[in-house]
């Protein structure tokens, strides 16, 4: 026998009040005088026996009257095959919470785990009775919206077969407070079930934003798939090459997961691009331990390219590719801030399609200083600053936004700057502060030379010669006249090159999504002889395709069920953009207006792994890799009993876990009818405890308390 509200059991302590007022109570009898002693005595026995009698059977039915009522109110239901035999059960509101993630396409010796649920369900719902109703609730669902109560078996029988898997699944303890608030707010009947059918896989099971279910919900699990499957899974991608360019090599890193206990030696995974394969690497991979695979891919073409890396079938096939796209660039859009009195002339030149020969198109705009405050720094790739004098907060402001947005800026520096604008511009960055000169300008006289170059950073990959016999690279070093002095801040700073008076020539400062670099002298013979070396064109152009580079080199990741954002600079105010799926399918996300770009936002009915076209019109915008979220990788599962437990613990429902052991379904589905048929009694008691307080009322007015005549 179970309780349905069994908090209501506390007040079984309200039965003890006729006994604890009978145990106090101490009334004195009243005296008669009697004319013989002996009468007296005699009297005394036999009136003293019926009062006992009669005290102990009132105490009695008081007692059982309120315990009944308590008992009543905490609606006690009989279970199990008794239940059954005696017939009959109260309608019930049930849930069948499916667990239809990726993991339930697994296998084991009764068949796939995901059929073994919909055969379980599908006898769930055979056992109903006339009257009762069923919801169906799915942990990877293509909606939100909530799902309609059946109350006949035929809609319910149909909505469990049309189950099927999909990635981007919820979290197992969300899908089932989400069906616990749905059975109290719409559910008909007192009775409420739910029936988790899962194979308990740990990564995707709990959920830290749950909140405490309802408390009139029980919830059984039932748990199906008996075996531990080995998984190796590409868990991440990127491009670790931030200048990307035709013809030239680029370095593309995935992240590969051995999820299974051995570990695997000599493991093959293979990179295509645009279909085609083109590079492949191996790997001995530990088990539980991520191991990077690094590929050398060549683009042939400009572009957006679609590419990406498969591994080894293995029993889930679903994480054996991950996709990426690859930003090689048609052209550059740049924007020349010259300030007063400054040459711009070097920097244009070393620009032009001459000298690049044409391996990139440069679109240059030049304006003066003045005309920065009026400019829209999101329809460009990147700024570059020719020694500004001044800097107003609302320039500053703007350049900060744009760093922070993804853009790159190139700051070289004024004889006749502001201290105070130029350490304002610099502290909103996050970088450190100038404090002057060094040098004379246009003296001509040397005050340092390149000291130290960070040669590991992408921007010097193949500029300088390779290493010696002795493995040391010969770096050309400019004179240097006149220099900034910058000092550093402890943020996220890296000094690219150094001079030999210790400042900075050439400084890298990290922000938000975009960065900036500052140099020590500006692109003008009289601070220098750099503009004449051969090390400032490739310098300046490299600097130029690391700065505007940003994320578009591979673009934005998005995954699978999860809402996600895209940031797009440079589309035209008022240009609607679209997604275009794989298989052809459009889908037109939110869109709106920021400060120089364009946010879209997704939500999570994109389900579809693969790439994403994002267009305006028939033009392409942005290439977007839509891939499955990498804890689906972790096959590890849950015991039952402790799935159980954690669910409780989670969501505040009481959980049973009904597993029978290994078997067929008919057999869990005979336990499961055990468990659930039964027969509410609160009736019964109810009906025993107004039969107390009649027989109370008559016993009371019948047997009048005993008196003895004076």
């Amino acid at each position: 026998m179970t309780f349905l509200n069994p908090l209501v059991l506390f007040g079984l302590v309200a039965a003890a009040i006729p006994l604890i007022i009978h145990l106090f109570n101490f009334r004195r009898p009243r005296r008669v005088d009697f004319s013989s002693l002996e009468f007296l005595k005699e009297l005394q026995k036999t009136t003293m026996q019926r009062v006992r009698i009669k005290q102990w059977l009132l105490l009695l039915l008081r007692t059982l009257a309120i315990a009944c009522l308590i008992l009543a109110f905490a609606r006690p239901t009989l279970t199990g095959n008794l239940a059954g035999t005696l017939g009959g059960r109260a309608n019930s509101s049930i849930a069948l919470v499916v667990d239809n993630s990726l993991s339930m396409t697994l296998r084991d010796a009764g068949g796939a785990y995901l059929e073994q649920a919909r055969n379980l369900a599908i006898g769930l719902v055979d056992q109903t009775e006339p009257g009762d109703e069923v919801f169906v609730l799915t942990t990877a669902a293509s909606s939100d919206a909530a799902p309609a109560a059946y109350k006949n078996r035929s809609p319910a029988l149909d909505a469990v077969a049309d189950v099927a898997a999909e990635p981007g699944a919820a979290s197992t303890a969300r899908t089932l407070a989400r069906a616990a608030a749905l059975l109290d707010a719409d559910a008909a009947h007192l009775n409420k079930e739910i029936y988790l059918l899962s194979d308990l896989q740990r990564s995707t099971f709990l959920d830290s934003l749950v909140a405490d279910a309802p408390e009139n919900v029980r919830v059984i699990v039932l748990p199906v798939g008996e075996r531990e499957h080995a998984n190796v899974a590409v868990t991440n991608l990127r491009v670790a090459s931030r200048i990307v360019e035709v013809g030239q090599p680029a370095r593309v890193e995935a992240t590969l997961v051995n999820f299974g206990p051995e570990r695997i030696e000599g493991y093959v995974a293979s990179l295509y691009l645009e279909g085609e394969r083109v590079a492949q690497a191996t790997a001995d991979l530990e088990p539980g331990v991520s191991t990077r695979a690094a590929f050398a891919v060549t683009p042939q073409r400009r572009g957006w390219l679609a590419g990406m890396v498969q591994i080894e079938d293995d029993a889930f096939e679903h994480d054996n590719l991950r996709h990426f796209a690859l930003h090689v660039p048609e052209r550059r859009k740049l924007l020349i801030v010259r300030g007063a009195g400054q040459r711009s002339d070097f920097v244009e030149l070393a620009l032009s399609s001459q000298l690049t020969r044409g391996r990139v198109t440069v679109e240059l705009e030049t304006i003066a200083e003045s005309a920065l405050a009026a400019t829209a720094l999101g329809a460009f790739d990147a700024v570059v600053l020719v020694g500004p004098r001044d800097l107003s907060s609302g320039e500053v402001a703007a350049l900060t936004r744009y760093v922070d947005g993804g853009g790159g800026v190139l700051f070289f520096p004024s004889e006749a700057a502001r201290a105070p604008d130029y350490n304002a511009l610099l502290g909103g960055l996050g970088g450190g502060s100038f404090s002057g000169f060094s040098g004379a300008l246009g003296s001509g006289q040397t005050i340092a030379t390149f000291d130290r170059v960070d040669l590991e950073h992408p921007l010097f990959e193949g500029v300088f010669d390779r290493p010696d016999l002795r493995g040391r690279v010969e770096v050309e070093s400019p004179d240097v006249y006149y220099a900034m002095n910058y000092t550093p801040s402890s943020g996220s700073e890296q000094t690219l090159i150094q001079l030999s008076n210790g400042f900075p020539f050439l400084q890298e400062i990290r922000h938000g999504r975009g960065a900036a670099f500052v140099a020590a002298a500006a692109p003008n013979i009289t601070w220098s002889d750099l503009p004449v070396r051969g090390l400032f064109i490739p310098l300046l152009y490299r600097s130029i395709y690391y700065l505007s580079a940003g994320e578009s080199v591979q673009g934005e990741q998005l995954f699978v069920g999860r809402p996600g954002e895209l940031r797009l600079a440079g589309v035209p105010e008022g240009e609607s953009l679209r997604l275009v799926a794989p298989d052809g399918e459009e889908i037109t996300p939110e869109q709106r207006n920021l400060f120089g770009a364009v946010l879209l936002q997704t939500d999570a009915t994109l389900r579809a792994p693969g790439i994403y076209d994002v267009r305006a019109g028939e033009a392409l915008v942005r290439r977007v890799a839509l891939n499955l979220d990498s804890r689906e990788s972790n096959l590890q599962t849950y015991a039952p009993d402790e799935a159980a437990e954690r669910l409780a613990e989670e969501t505040g429902l009481p959980v049973k876990v009904v597993d029978p052991g290994p078997g067929t379904a008919g057999g869990i589905l005979e336990a499961i009818v055990a468990e659930r048929t039964g027969v509410e009694l609160w009736n019964v008691f109810l009906l025993i405890a107004l039969l107390c307080l009649v027989a109370e009322m008559l016993v009371s007015m019948q047997w009048r308390p005993e008196t003895a005549p004076a």
